[in-house]
């Protein structure tokens, strides 16, 4: 069995859980998630905590097992209290700027990049080049910074780009004249 499935999963004040065949649906203060179940995987609410089982006693379930565990403790959390990630654009020049359901990125491209904010995403923009990306999805927060990251990925040789706070870059040594 796994470890990590072994771990229960406790219920903070104020969510609610309702246990399906093969899906979960958490409810909390932030919002409500449905984390669909993997194969083999199975989870029973017992008091203020969440038990995830394998189906049955079988090797190859271990790994979802685990995985299993995993995503809903993801969405209790995301429910409760959120994820966040963030991000500094690094460069002179490069700044953003966010504008309704847009953000909009001068990265050093001859033209401004327009991104698109997702529905269930919320983006803010501070001292336009630290860019916090929030909400209760743990998984489309993270797509959604890599796609801002994407965007101009950090220059191995002048360290210039969009990367996430706290991201150590190795740098590169240039072409030497000699």
């Amino acid at each position: 069995m796994s470890r990590v499935g072994k771990k229960p999963i406790p219920l903070p004040q104020g969510v609610a859980v309702a246990v399906g065949p093969d899906a979960v649906e958490v409810k909390g203060p932030r919002g409500t998630l449905t984390q669909p179940l993997p194969p083999g995987v199975r989870v029973e609410a017992a008091g203020d905590q969440l038990l995830v089982h394998p189906a049955r006693e079988d090797a190859s379930l271990a790994k979802f097992h685990g995985l299993g565990r995993s995503l809903v403790a993801n969405a209790v959390h995301g429910v409760s209290q959120g994820f966040r990630k963030e991000l500094d654009i690094v460069g002179i020049g490069y700044r953003a700027e966010h504008t309704g359901k847009h953000v909009v990125f001068a990265l050093g491209y001859s033209h401004p990049i327009e991104f698109d904010i997702p529905a269930d995403v919320e983006i803010a923009v501070d001292k336009q080049t630290h860019i916090t990306v929030s909400g209760i999805d743990r998984q489309r927060v993270g797509q959604v910074a890599a796609d801002i990251r994407a965007l101009r990925k950090p220059d191995p040789y002048k360290q210039k780009g969009v990367r996430y706070t706290g991201e150590v870059l190795k740098k590169k040594v240039g072409k030497t004249g000699a």
